[in-house]
């Protein structure tokens, strides 16, 4: 029979690869800690043998007694100190003092040098060599070092699997000699001194090295724009740029690089947003142009996402005052980049309202237009308005009021007042909305009955014709569905707009976020529910009559509830005559200086107040404005004056009995009071408009030309009526139009061309001829020069 083969003793193959790997691992590791252990030992027995070495070629070997370096009176001194010491002999016995000779005999070990390495007997072995030392100085015998083993592929064959292994020989570096050696090179190694830079030497440099730079952000710029999708992988490469470690060009080139990743962004990214895959989507099999795309934009939205986390790292380090630990940047710059960072998010909340993150930007906006930075809250502040003027779907603008809604009630309302003004720029009114479905369902072209005759049959028109039915369907359809989601859009957000401007009335009245408030009640008044018409007057009347507003202030609140009144109002049984008298009293505030720009509110309140409730108005009231105004056009500038005249002319259109203004007579009982508050019962029927005479005598060729119409009557035809471009436009537009906050004067100054004449005239010819020869007299007479005496005018003053 045949024995049985010890398994044991040869693992099979298939038990060798059910060995896991951490088992292998772990006795690799094992391996590799003995074979480290055994190098040490080994060093370190070397190092004490060169030591050993060393130290004996190095040491000389001192005798017991060298008669010939003693000196006598040392030796004369210690032998006296003996023999102070020891006891005199004949006071021993016999046996001691034998004992003690035989002792003196042999007290080598006692007397001699113990520091030294020598034997006792060191004057018989004088002549012995060093060598000979060296050899009797025990050692260790130098151990081999292990062997690493490499398993490898095992051979089958007769009687079975056979395991095949490799010695690797583990190489003795001997690493205490060689950092050694290292450490003396490097004391004999001098580097040679670095050759400072001069600041000119030191401009040249880094304007070489910026060059450079530029080179490379233009390379990769226009790689990436010239093909996109094949170049998606260089956006790293110049994203990483914004890492610049350079110290002297650091802070140049990641301006720069901002700059140029938000100019491709806003180039290359599609006018959609992309959205994640979906497993199925990635699982399924698809062409290699759709494959190239997805990579694309994969690539794009993961670039453009560290991009803006890059920017907002930025500012934050900016608002942190946090320096980084490499110092490349410092403090200072800070500032620069992040302005540059918040320029760059600003571009592109603008321009890419449609594309990924972008809430995440409205919400690194928002709180910056809040900035102490005056400079960054305004950047901010114009992209946002900038953002609501050209939003024509209201989905952008909707997230934005959100944010600023929210941010607004966690600062307590305590907040710059630009932030709610960006809300009067809203597109929220039925006109726009209109407009704004016709710019985005532009109405398509069909054929005309001719040119399908002339270039189509009668199978393709009658193809045509049924083809041309079923897109009106679809495109009333689109029209229909984008008008009701625009509408909800922006209902919801005139929502938050009101519950944040009623919050502001309700809670900080004293806040210096009112003038925004009913500045903005005053654009959206038309928009509020009826049912909060009653509230919102009974407040603005309260605010007008505590005292605490300014005049600006109160005019919006007069402006918001004529608007109210205006619109939906008019079913309302409302009188409005407390704000007809609170305006008619306070427009003499109105003056050439700092209110005059309040000047442009006013025509507006008067165009609500008496054009558009004409029916509402009484002519007694009409004439006490129309005189009132006529004073306040003398003493403001001349584009005030210019609106409040044709404002006047507008009201002796819609009130034609007012012309009884023009004549002196006086008409009923009854004196005109001028400082009366009451225009009801001021009598102004019973003066006239004096004050056009003056303005025809006024410097501005325009306000005389509106005074010299009005006086004529007003008449829209002959000699005395205005041009088109003057009677066509309203008071609000005259008012911008001819502003002088330019330094400019509209119409230009008309410079005079001055004759030249022919004979100049010199300084002579200007003078009397008997002037000129007393002149002349005088200077030709020679000086003299006479002693000056005041003494004697001094004594007669004193007597």
């Amino acid at each position: 029979m045949k024995a049985r083969r010890n398994k044991k003793q040869i693992p099979s193959f298939r038990k060798l690869l059910k060995t896991s790997k951490v088992k292998l691992e772990n006795k690799l590791k094992n391996k590799q800690f003995k074979q480290q252990s055994t190098l040490k030992k080994y060093r370190k027995e070397q190092r004490k043998l060169r030591q050993a070495v060393k130290d004996a070629v190095s040491k000389k070997p001192i005798p017991l007694e060298d008669p010939k370096e003693k000196r006598p009176g040392k030796r004369i001194e210690r032998e006296e100190e003996e023999e102070e010491e020891a006891l005199p002999l004949d006071m021993m016995d016999e046996d001691d003092l034998q004992l003690m000779r035989e002792l003196g005999q042999r007290a080598s070990f006692l007397t001699r040098d113990l520091s030294s390495s020598e034997p006792v007997h060191a004057k018989k072995r004088k002549h012995e060599r060093v060598i000979d030392k060296y050899e009797k100085i025990p050692r260790t015998l130098q151990t081999a070092p292990e062997k690493e083993l490499i398993h490898l592929l095992p051979i089958k064959d007769k009687s079975g699997i056979i395991p095949q292994t490799r010695e690797k020989p583990v190489i003795d570096n001997n690493q205490d000699e060689e950092d050694q050696e290292e450490v003396e090179l490097e004391e004999e190694i001098v580097e040679d001194p670095i050759r400072e830079l001069t600041l000119e030497e030191h401009l040249i440099e880094r304007r070489k090295k910026l060059q450079e730079k530029k080179m490379h952000i233009a390379t990769l710029a226009s790689a990436i724009l010239s093909d996109p999708e094949t170049n998606i992988k260089k956006l790293k490469e110049l994203r990483s740029m914004l890492m610049e470690q350079d110290p002297d060009v650091a802070v140049t080139v990641r301006k720069l690089v901002i700059v140029s990743l938000m100019e491709l962004f806003k180039d290359i990214t599609p006018s959609y947003k992309i959205r994640p895959l979906t497993e199925a989507e990635k699982s399924t099999k698809i062409r290699k142009e759709t494959q190239k795309l997805r990579e694309f934009e994969e690539g794009l939205v993961s670039q453009y996402k560290f991009y803006l986390e890059n920017l907002e790292q930025m500012v934050k380090d900016w608002k942190q005052r946090k320096l980084k630990k490499s110092n490349v940047v410092s403090l200072k710059a800070y500032k620069g980049l992040a302005e540059v960072a918040v320029k760059s998010l600003c571009e592109l909340l603008v321009s890419l309202p449609h594309f990924n993150f972008h809430n995440n930007i409205i919400v690194l906006i928002v709180p910056l237009m809040n900035d102490v930075s005056k400079l960054i809250s305004e950047m901010c502040c114009e992209a946002v308005k900038k953002l609501f003027k050209q939003d024509k779907l209201g989905q952008a603008s909707l997230g934005v009021i959100k944010v600023i809604s929210g941010f607004v009630k966690g600062r307590n309302y305590e907040v710059r007042p630009e932030m709610l003004k960006t809300f009067l720029c809203l597109r929220i009114k039925e006109l726009e909305v209109k407009k704004d479905t016709e710019d985005i369902n532009k109405p398509k072209k069909f054929m005309t009955f001719k040119e399908k005759r002339k270039t189509l049959s009668r199978m393709q028109r009658k193809w045509k014709k049924a083809e041309e039915k079923l897109e009106r369907e679809l495109l009333e359809a689109e029209a229909s569905e984008s008008t009701e989601r625009k509408l909800k859009l922006h209902t919801e957000t005139l929502n938050i707009v009101f519950v944040t401007y009623f919050r502001i009335l309700k809670k900080a009245q004293r806040s210096p976020l009112l003038p925004a408030v009913l500045e903005g009640l005053a654009k959206f008044a038309h928009l509020i529910n009826v049912e909060f018409f009653d509230d919102l007057l009974v407040v603005l009347h309260t605010l007008i009559e505590s005292g605490d507003l300014s005049y600006r202030e109160s005019l919006h609140c007069v402006q918001t509830a004529f608007h109210i009144l205006s619109g939906q109002g008019d079913v309302l049984n409302i009188d409005p005559m407390k704000f007809y008298t609170h305006l008619y009293k306070t427009l003499f505030k109105l003056h050439a200086g700092a209110t005059n720009e309040d000047v442009e509110i006013v025509l507006q309140c008067l165009d609500v107040m008496l054009t558009k409730r004409r029916k509402q108005v009484s002519q007694q009231r009409a004439l006490a404005f129309i005189k009132r105004l006529c004073t306040l056009a003398l003493h403001v500038l001349p584009n005030s004056s210019i609106g409040i005249l044709a404002t006047n002319r507008i009201l002796m259109h819609t009130f034609p009995k007012t012309d009884l203004l023009l004549d002196n007579e006086s008409q009923g009982s009854g004196v005109f009071l001028p400082e009366l508050d009451e225009p009801e019962y001021c009598n102004a029927q019973n003066t006239a408009l004096w004050e056009l005479h003056a303005l025809q005598r006024h410097y501005h060729p325009i306000v005389r030309r509106f005074a010299a119409h009005l006086m004529a009557g007003a008449p829209s035809e002959g000699s005395a009526a205005l041009k088109p471009e003057l009677s066509r436009r309203s008071a609000a537009e005259l008012f911008e139009t001819y502003s002088m906050a330019a330094m400019t004067f509209n119409p230009p100054v008309e410079s005079l061309s001055s004759k030249r004449k022919n004979e100049v005239l010199q300084g002579d010819s200007f003078l009397n001829e008997d002037l000129n020869q007393l002149i002349k007299r005088h200077c030709s007479e020679a000086a003299t020069h006479l002693p000056l005496d005041f003494t004697k005018y001094l004594k007669t003053s004193l007597r």
